[in-house]
C-alpha cells in the first residue's frame, strides 16, 4: 500500500533525523557564561533540523532543550519517572519545551541506558556522577562522543578518564569549546563513519517494515 504525500511535503527519509544527546549538570555551582554556551549548544541543534535527546533534566541539559526551541528543534526527554505524576512530584523534573517525554520507570540510574541508545551522537556537558555513568555507557558502546570543554566537570577531565580506562571500545570522541564548531566537527564524523552504516543497512531493507506473516524466521 502506498500513500500520497501532501504536496509541500519532501519525500519521507528511509531512517530518523539525527538525534543528539545532550548530557550535562542537572544542579551544583554553574555559571552564566556556561549556561549560555549550552544553550547555544542546543540553539544550533535545533537550528540545523536534528532531534535533541536529554534525560529530562534540570540545569544544563534543559538549557539546551531552550536553546533547540528557540529554533523550532524537535526534543524528546528520556524520563525516569513512570509516568507524568511521578515525573513532576518525585523527580520535581521540567516539563517546558519537550515535544515528547518517554516514561522508563527506570529510576535515574535505569534510564541512561535508553538514553544514550537513542542517540545516534551524544555530547557532553560539565556534568557530575550521572553524566559520568552516561558518558561509560556511551563510550562502552562505541558511540560518537562530542565533548564540549571549557564547562567545567566531567567535560574537563575525560583525558585523564580515558587514561585510566586504558580501554578502546571503538568510540569516537570529539573535544571543542565553541558549540557551533564542535556540532560541524560531529558532524563531519557522523557524515564519515555512521551515516554509510545506516545507508547500507537500509540497502534491500523495506523502510515501511514487514508484516508478521511475511517477516523470515529468526
Amino acid at each position: 500500500m502506498t500513500y500520497k504525500l501532501a504536496e509541500n511535503h519532501e519525500e519521507l527519509p528511509p531512517f530518523p533525523h539525527l538525534a543528539i544527546g545532550v548530557m550535562g549538570s542537572a544542579g551544583g555551582e554553574v555559571n552564566d557564561e556556561i549556561r549560555q554556551t549550552v544553550y547555544r549548544l542546543g540553539r544550533e541543534i535545533g537550528k540545523r533540523g536534528y532531534v535533541l535527546v536529554t534525560g529530562v533534566a534540570p540545569g544544563l541539559p534543559h538549557d539546551s532543550v531552550l536553546g533547540a526551541k528557540s529554533e523550532g528543534g524537535l526534543v524528546i526527554g528520556i524520563s525516569p519517572a513512570l509516568n507524568l505524576k511521578e515525573h513532576v512530584q518525585r523527580y520535581k523534573s521540567p516539563t517546558r519545551g519537550y515535544d515528547l517525554i518517554v516514561y522508563t520507570g527506570s529510576g535515574l540510574m535505569g534510564r541512561e541506558i535508553e538514553n544514550i541508545r537513542s542517540c545516534d551522537v551524544v555530547i557532553i556537558a560539565g556534568g557530575r556522577s550521572g553524566t559520568l555513568g552516561e558518558f561509560a555507557i556511551a563510550y562502552d558502546e562505541a558511540k560518537l562522543i562530542g565533548v564540549l570543554t571549557g564547562t567545567g566537570g566531567i567535560a574537563d577531565h575525560i583525558d585523564e578518564l580515558l587514561g585510566v580506562m586504558n580501554k578502546e571500545t571503538g568510540a569516537t570522541i570529539v573535544s571543542d569549546p565553541h558549540p557551533v564548531h564542535l556540532i560541524d566537527r560531529l558532524e563531519r564524523a557522523y557524515r564519515e563513519n555512521i551515516l554509510p552504516k545506516h545507508e547500507a543497512l537500509m540497502e534491500g531493507h523495506d523502510p515501511d517494515g514487514a508484516l508478521e506473516g511475511n517477516r523470515p524466521p529468526e
